[in-house]
């Protein structure tokens, strides 16, 4: 059997190189076959090539849903990044008005201390004044009992005066009167000094008759002005306002400070006034000041 596939094989060879035709034949067969077997396997790997474009097409359909979520996604965080955004502007402006905040508390903090350092000082101050006042009460309790033993003196004082002041002599009287009930207590106080000698002083220096002294209280223009002494009396038959003051011890700036109460006052008063300040001692910066004010300084030792 084999023998005869060699010899087989030995006469196609044969007839493959002397008959063309024959080879011509063979070649195409061949080739047909070749042909053949080529298209199967270009089919199959179409068929393999129709299923990759199948998984590539599941794929991409997949990859373009996956995409259209993730643009999505991409707009929703460009969305949240731009509210993040604004949320930082405001939250960056909102530290800034705390900034400026903090810093108007610091200032305000600053005052306060400075604030609360000078009510220190200054209740130190009238700590201070509160001793000098009774330090002042002290004397002037010394005063009252020298008044006392002074009290005939004045009476006998009084009775020399002419009759025109007798008005003034009877509101001295009822003075007098008051000051021997007072004669036990501490309350002699220096405007009632005044009111004493004022009168007396007023008549012997400057013709005017005034029968009493009071404390009153004048409103200008919404502002109430007090007045120690206010009286009204008579110079050579025509009325006159007394205005004073009473200061235990008269400065410069007591003048200063008392001028400028009369200039107020004498817009709201009509008819010719007489200014004077009384006190137990008197500067001599303020009788400088008080001439040219043409404002009388009373000392209680004045007669």
């Amino acid at each position: 059997m084999a023998r005869t596939i060699v010899n087989l094989k030995q006469k196609m060879l044969a007839l493959l190189k002397e008959d063309k035709e024959f080879r011509y034949t063979v070649i195409g067969l061949l080739g047909i076959e070749d042909l053949r077997s080529g298209q199967v396997r270009l089919e199959n790997g179409l068929a393999k090539l129709e299923e990759t474009q199948a998984r590539l097409q599941e794929a991409i359909e997949k990859l373009t849903e996956s995409h259209n979520k993730l643009i999505e996604r991409h707009d929703i965080l460009e969305k949240t990044v731009e509210r993040l955004t604004e949320r930082q502007g405001a939250l960056e402006g909102a530290f800034q008005k705390l900034a400026e905040r903090h810093d108007i508390l610091e200032k305000a903090v600053e005052k306060l201390t400075e604030s609360h350092n000078k009510l220190i000082e200054s209740h130190n101050k009238l700590a201070e004044r509160h001793d000098i006042l009774e330090k002042t009460v002290e004397r002037l309790t010394e005063s009252h009992n020298k008044l006392i033993e002074r009290q005939d003196s004045l009476e006998k004082a009084i009775e020399r005066l002419t009759e025109a002041q007798a008005r003034t002599e009877n509101a001295l009287q009822e003075l007098f009167k008051q000051v021997g009930k007072l004669s036990e207590t501490i309350g002699f106080g220096l405007e009632d000094i005044a009111r004493v000698v004022i009168p007396g002083w007023l008549y012997k220096h400057e013709k005017i008759e005034v029968e009493e002294f009071t404390r009153k209280f004048i409103i200008i223009d919404g502002e109430e002005i007090e007045i120690n002494l206010y009286g009204e009396g008579r110079k050579e038959g025509a009325k006159i306002i007394i205005l004073g003051e009473v200061r235990s011890r008269i400065y410069l700036n007591d003048v200063e400070r008392f001028s400028k109460i009369v200039e107020k006052i004498k817009k709201k008063i009509e008819g010719n006034t007489y200014e004077l300040m009384f006190g137990y001692y008197i500067h001599p910066s303020a009788e400088e000041e008080a001439k040219k004010k043409k404002i009388s300084l009373i000392a209680s030792y004045m007669r």
